[in-house]
């Protein structure tokens, strides 16, 4: 009896010490002897110490932020890039036993990944088309991970900075542009105009009267200021018939 108390306590502390707790939201990976036995669930676990071990991995998104990458466009114009790229572990066993960091093979796989990409564009394809790229290195990062146990959910282009000499030629050419659509436009409402004045010229040669209606107008418009001084010219019309009336 003196020797069963003892004992007790011993398998009492050995059991507390096999417990391990899995998160909601983490897979165990757990190893006999060296060697993977199992994956383990969420819950409390019984984990023999000295012959049994358990790696937690967690199950959550997560966000690489991809620091600043010195690459150079297809045009030869360099670029500091950024971006961040999101993950997520969907085979814990795979995480554990095929890569020895994921976050860190992720991180790197990444930036190599983005500055070819950005290799194979031009400057104004990377400026005017993040989207399409961002899912390029989405889909070339998610392809060679996949074997890891990691799916890549989103990949981002963050910030695009370029050096300044190349910011203000972008800013002249922009101004540039501006100007030539300005003129462009400026000509086309010239010839709109034109067109018009011509329909209307058409019209009131044409019309019986239309130019006498309008001649009246005018003359109304200006009396309406008593510092202007008028002018009349008698139309030919007029004229013509005082012509006919001395025949």
């Amino acid at each position: 009896m003196s020797f069963l108390f003892p004992l007790i306590i011993f398998l009492f502390l050995l059991f507390l010490a096999s417990l391990r707790q899995v998160d909601q939201y983490e897979r165990g990976v757990k190893f006999t002897m060296g060697r993977f036995s199992k994956m383990v669930n969420p819950g409390w676990r019984i984990v023999l110490p000295i012959f049994q071990s358990m790696r937690k991995v967690d199950l959550r998104l997560k966000a690489v932020d991809v620091p600043p990458q010195d690459a150079i466009t297809k045009d030869n114009v360099s670029a500091k890039i950024t971006a961040v790229i999101y993950y997520k572990i969907i085979d814990a066993s795979k995480a554990v036993l095929e890569v020895e960091d994921v976050y860190y093979a992720v991180l790197q796989l990444a930036q190599t990944t983005m500055r070819n990409i950005v290799g194979e564009v031009t400057l104004d394809e990377l400026l005017s088309q993040r989207t399409v790229i961002s899912e390029k290195i989405e889909k070339i990062v998610d392809a060679a991970t996949i074997g890891w146990g990691v799916e890549v959910t989103a990949a981002e282009l963050k910030d695009i900075n370029l050096p300044t000499d190349m910011v203000r030629t972008i800013a002249k050419q922009a101004e540039a542009e501006r100007e030539r659509r300005a003129v462009i436009i400026n000509a086309e409402g010239e010839v709109i105009a034109a067109e018009n004045l011509a329909k209307a010229a058409n019209l009131l040669a044409n019309a019986p009267g239309a130019l006498h209606l309008r001649t009246l107008n005018s003359i109304n418009d200006i009396a309406s200021d008593q510092s202007n001084t008028v002018v009349f010219t008698v139309p030919l019309e007029i004229l013509k018939a005082f012509t006919g009336f001395q025949k």
